[in-house]
């Protein structure tokens, strides 16, 4: 035989037996990426959560089974964490092993990963509700959330835009308190730079559609409005809020809080009822 022949058979042969142990290596990184994957996607969750997020709970994850370990006040709370790691994609079991001790104190407010995100996401909110609002000037206004109290800091045309930005930033969902430090300016802006500001507004010629996400999305925001039950159109700047909402004064709250955004013209709110 060739030798040469005999060397390449040789290789093949030995190419043929590490074939299996080298998938089945891969395999294995695979699956061990997934648990890694899985795990902290659970962890995130719960980080996130404003049940959870206060007790000290641990999940490690092998073939898409979860163990589930720590402490909670709760049985209510050991549920709500087996089913979020049951809707993790590649769950397949949970071993919840949480202990529910009446006893236990959740340590809140101590500026975990999901408090940061929660401050975060309330500054965010309060920002686009000041530079959707057409009588607030966003851009002299710095807002800073921690624990869900906010401060504004920064400059108001007037005392009306002064509380006009009170008033958007405490009906912000998740915001316990506001602390309003804007100072009001010693020149502001006079009748005639207001009119030809509000010309220049409606000149850029804002879209329907601009205005209607805009309506959701300060609905959405606020605390006291369930926006998922009105329905928002515009045609031309008119605003029509139609639905249901729980009482009078969460109607007027409505129509104001959609009155106020720029490029609104007028609000129908005849079948906005309660």
């Amino acid at each position: 035989m060739n030798p040469l022949y005999r060397k390449f058979m040789f290789a093949s042969a030995i190419l043929l037996t590490m074939a299996p142990q080298t998938v089945l290596a891969a395999d294995a990184v695979t699956t061990s990426m997934d648990d890694v994957r899985q795990e902290a996607q659970i962890a995130t969750s719960y980080a996130l959560n404003p049940y959870l997020r206060a007790n000290d709970l641990k999940v490690t994850v092998q073939k898409g089974k979860a163990v589930l370990t720590g402490k909670v006040d709760e049985k209510v709370s050991k549920e709500l964490a087996s089913e979020i790691a049951l809707g993790v994609s590649g769950i397949t079991d949970v071993d919840n092993q949480i202990v529910v001790e009446a006893s236990y104190v959740p340590h809140f407010g101590q500026g975990g990963y999901g408090d940061k995100i929660d401050d975060a996401s309330i500054s965010a909110a309060i920002r686009s509700k000041l530079l959707w609002n057409k009588d607030v000037d966003s851009v002299g206004t710095d807002v800073k959330t921690k624990n869900g109290r906010v401060t504004l800091t920064g400059s108001a045309d007037s005392q009306s835009a002064k509380d006009i930005a009170n008033r958007l930033a405490m009906n912000t969902r998740g915001v316990m308190s506001v602390t309003n430090n804007l100072k009001i300016q010693d020149h502001p802006m006079s009748d005639d730079d207001k009119a030809k500001a509000k010309k220049q507004d409606e000149s850029h010629n804002i879209s329907d559609s601009w205005i209607t996400a805009k309506v959701k999305s300060s609905f959405m925001y606020s605390s006291n409005i369930s926006g998922g039950d009105i329905d928002v159109s515009t045609n031309n700047g008119i605003v029509t809020l139609t639905g249901k909402v729980a009482s009078g004064i969460e109607r007027s709250l409505a129509i104001e809080t959609a009155q106020n955004i720029r490029g609104v013209k007028s609000v129908t709110s005849k079948a906005l009822l309660f």
